[in-house]
């Protein structure tokens, strides 16, 4: 009798991450990997589904949808009393080498609603950078402010909208922190505004060859840090134009999301872009976290 793998496929992990996926604006295919060349292995035939087959998928990923949020609200809240919040905190540390690539950053993400004026978006990846350290992912006072809880692994990936306008990089920091640094963390940030400073901003994950290829520190206009305290992560996202120009005044998207808001960041939408794909990044972790917890019934 065979028996399980006792460790994830290599070449799911992130460890095998690729840099510079290739773009389709059509309809994105799937992967299941990368080659030795770092490029992303595109599913084979046997996936390539036909219209029926592909809303019954739909149905089926709607339903694990709910499921998964379900589980993730009981994990979330601590309910059940048997120790699932401690457990979803420790799986979460765990991710970054145990999930595909595209568990947790998808080839393209929807955003119902998270545009301005609640508008509609639509963001494809365009690179995924190799898990690393931190070392240049932050400025040097973000580097230092993260520091009491360490780096584990960093995650990042770019995306652009449907309109290649703009670019925005996402990020999960995997931290060494316990329950009580993240939360000591958290509330530094929350009563120090540190979220909101521009000196304080994540770097961009620039891909040579893409429509981030000209995304760097000064094209930074728009940025979102989050500390979780459910989990060992530090997720954010920095937004920015796709032709390269300059931004003399970055702006919070806290605040470039507001209706009211009339700096050139917030106008273009970018503190949407930031926010939108920061939130919904956030969200599959959590899902992620939550179904490996499940108990077999």
């Amino acid at each position: 009798m065979s028996h399980p793998p006792t460790s994830p496929d290599p070449a799911l992990s992130w460890s095998a991450a690729a840099a510079r996926p290739v773009v389709s604006f059509g309809e994105p295919e799937g992967y299941d990997g990368y080659d030795e060349g770092m490029r992303a292995r595109p599913l084979g035939l046997r996936v390539r589904v036909r219209p029926r087959t592909a809303a019954a998928a739909a149905c089926l990923v709607l339903g694990l949808g709910l499921i998964g949020g379900a589980v993730t609200g009981s994990w979330l809240t601590g309910d059940g009393g048997d120790g699932t919040a401690g457990s979803g905190f420790s799986a979460a540390a765990t991710l970054w080498h145990g999930v595909p690539v595209d568990q947790l950053f998808p080839p393209t993400v929807q955003g119902t609603g998270a545009g301005p004026g609640g508008a509609d978006r639509t963001w494809t990846r365009i690179a995924v950078a190799r898990d690393s350290g931190c070392a240049d992912a932050f400025d040097p006072l973000l580097r230092r402010a993260l520091a009491p809880v360490g780096c584990r692994r960093l995650l990042r990936a770019t995306y652009t909208d449907a309109t290649q306008s703009y670019v925005t990089t996402v990020g999960l920091l995997f931290t060494k922190g316990d329950p009580a640094a993240m939360s000591a963390l958290a509330t530094r940030f929350r009563q120090e505004h540190l979220d909101r400073r521009a000196d304080l901003m994540p770097r961009p994950y620039a891909a040579k060859g893409t429509a981030a290829a000209h995304f760097g520190d000064r094209q930074r206009a728009s940025w979102t840090v989050s500390v979780l305290t459910d989990a060992p992560v530090v997720a954010y996202a920095v937004s920015g134009w796709a032709d390269g120009r300059t931004v003399d005044s970055p702006q919070p998207a806290a605040d470039a999301v507001h209706s009211g808001a009339t700096t050139a960041p917030a106008q273009a939408g970018l503190g949407n872009e930031a926010q939108g794909l920061a939130d919904r990044v956030e969200r599959r972790l959590r899902q992620t976290a939550g179904k490996a917890t499940e108990k077999p019934s």
